[in-house]
């Protein structure tokens, strides 16, 4: 039997409640995390493989205890080239310099603007250099999500075809070669689930708004922890609020039960799979809906959604091309909604040849299959129902999520107390140290002193 371990907050067989995501913040930081993982999950997990997720903890301390019992090391990543992922980049970087198994990068990815200055370089530069070195000793080659992330590293000194490749995002090969597409007959009262970002353009917020008063029968699918917290608990408001955001439980979204978090990928792939369209600015939002066959309209904003809208040929209109007049029905009429059906067969095969290099196992070595040991065993799993807003909650649920909520939360202030009450001791320590330290050294002047 062999044995994975993989970067993952939770596996995909776990049905775990809100309250549970939240204070183990097991989607890290963002539920679209779960879907590039359940991918990897279903690819890789073979009558003779299992695996088991890493909880996101990295430490190099627990090197000798994955050198005993496990056979490789996979790390699914999105954009972990930027600034605030760095200490943990730098953890990886330390914990992989002392494994002796194959460790595989399969994806990961640059943050930077819609439209970056690679040449001028990034204070993270260094970093990413000594990241990529420690798991090219354990492997064939690096997995990037698009373009803009390989020509990146090229610039820092790695190369293209040897080093690094484009495999895009592995969430677009969770079933495999195929995507199945349905045609989009979109109406005033059709099905719209719309998803969006704080960080985009004014004029994409705008128009995210605009597409919700136009199309009443519509979902907005948060995708944020910070809004699984707002949802189930009714608060607090997100930082900075904004007018054309929902930010607060009375936004009419939320007041009008027109939200849904997802807390797994079976139950979001059967809801959008009911939808007549899914638009907006978050990627796995929309490639969820790809993936379950909804036509989809993708509005990237930054360069890490750009690569990976222009690999896999998304369906998308650039943020741009979007005005003050722009109407969600103007969009349909122009855009391709088949276009990743176009590319997806290539893109397969050449992620499965990335597969093979790095002597990975995965279902698709004789060929694609309907049944899968991951599949088998996920139908036996009752997940758990997406999140509704608080305010559309009955007297029963009400009591049902205080009972689970706020005895957690009163444990995490105990506990955030107690690391209060020891980080005190210990600055007391180091105070009295200190103090000791000087009057030693006073002494052993004077001593001098007197010698001389």
């Amino acid at each position: 039997m062999r044995k994975l371990l993989i970067r993952a907050g939770m596996s995909p067989f776990d049905s775990l409640d809100a309250s549970q995501i939240i204070f183990n913040n097991t989607i890290g930081g963002n539920v679209g995390n779960l879907v590039y993982q359940y991918s990897v999950y279903r690819t890789l997990m073979t009558e003779e493989t299992t695996i088991t997720p890493d909880y996101y903890d990295v430490n190099p301390r627990n090197a000798q205890y994955i050198n005993e019992n496990y056979d490789a090391y996979v790390i699914p990543l999105a954009d972990a080239f930027r600034s605030s992922f760095i200490p943990a980049l730098k953890k990886y970087t330390k914990l992989i310099k002392k494994l002796n198994i194959p460790v595989i990068v399969i994806g990961v990815g640059l943050r930077a603007p819609f439209e970056p200055k690679l040449r001028e370089g990034f204070p993270f530069d260094d970093d990413v250099k000594e990241f990529v070195k420690a798991v090219l000793e354990k492997s064939s080659m690096i997995g990037v999500r698009g373009e803009i992330t390989s020509k990146y590293l090229s610039r820092l000194g790695f190369k293209e075809g040897i080093d690094h490749t484009v495999i895009g995002c592995p969430s677009m090969y969770a079933f495999g070669s195929e995507l199945k597409i349905k045609e989009a007959n979109i109406n005033k009262d059709s099905l719209i689930c719309v998803n969006s970002s704080k960080l985009s353009q004014g004029n994409v917020l705008e128009f995210i708004a605009r597409s919700m008063r136009d199309y009443p029968n519509h979902y907005f699918i948060p995708q944020w922890l910070k809004e699984l917290v707002l949802g189930y608990a009714g608060g607090p408001p997100l930082d900075k609020p904004k007018n054309n955001y929902p930010c607060s439980i009375s936004d009419p979204v939320y007041r009008n039960d027109r939200v849904r978090f997802f807390l797994n990928v079976p139950t979001w792939l059967d809801f959008l799979s009911k939808a007549d369209l899914s638009v907006g600015a978050r990627l796995h939002g929309n490639i969820t809906a790809t993936l379950a066959g909804t036509p989809s309209i993708i509005l990237p904003k930054d360069a890490r959604m750009r690569e990976l809208t222009e690999y896999h040929g998304l369906t998308h209109v650039w943020w741009n091309d979007i005005s003050e007049n722009t109407h969600l029905e103007d969009l349909v009429e122009k855009v391709d909604f088949q276009s990743p059906t176009k590319k997806q067969e290539t893109n397969f095969t050449h992620f499965i040849d990335f597969l093979n290099k790095n002597n990975l196992e995965h279902i698709y070595i004789k060929g694609e299959s309907s049944k899968t040991p991951f599949d088998n065993q996920v139908k036996n799993i009752e997940y758990k129902k997406p999140v509704k807003p608080i305010t559309s909650c009955s007297g029963e649920e009400l009591v049902e999520r205080f009972k689970s909520y706020y005895p957690m939360v009163e444990e995490v202030k105990e506990l955030q107390s107690e690391v209060k009450k020891k980080n005190r001791q210990i600055e007391h320590l180091k105070g009295t140290l200190n103090r000791k330290s000087v009057r030693a050294a006073l002494r052993a002047a004077k001593l001098f002193e007197k010698k001389r």
